[in-house]
């Protein structure tokens, strides 16, 4: 629409934003990870931030720049043994995986069927 006359901020960066909040109801097990407030604030800070974005399914679908060394081939995916890796990770470590929280979100989100 810009051709029409319609304002597009593209000379302007754009932000990057991040919140924190207490989510001892649903984030943590029900409760079960306690978030250390002692340990506030928290601070996130972004410098330098510079990213390139695709929509789920990911790579596939979005132009490619080759001077961008993770867009190379053997970053398209795990080999078996990172995958076993991750799983294992994910098995043991992850305490919320909003994928599989079906009272939350009943449609799963694309970024979860495309198994990213």
């Amino acid at each position: 629409n810009e051709a029409k006359g319609v304002p597009f901020p593209k000379f302007q960066p754009m932000g990057v934003y991040s919140t924190l909040w207490e989510a001892d109801d649903w984030a943590t097990r029900g409760g079960l990870e306690k978030i250390d407030w002692r340990k506030a604030p928290f601070y996130a800070y972004y410098k330098d931030f510079d990213i390139e974005g695709c929509p789920a399914p990911g790579p596939a679908s979005c132009a490619s720049n080759p001077s961008n060394w993770w867009e190379g081939s053997s970053y398209q995916q795990l080999d078996p043994v990172a995958a076993r890796r991750y799983r294992w990770v994910r098995m043991n470590h992850m305490v919320y995986d909003y994928c599989t929280d079906k009272s939350r979100y009943p449609v799963t989100p694309p970024e979860c069927l495309a198994g990213i």
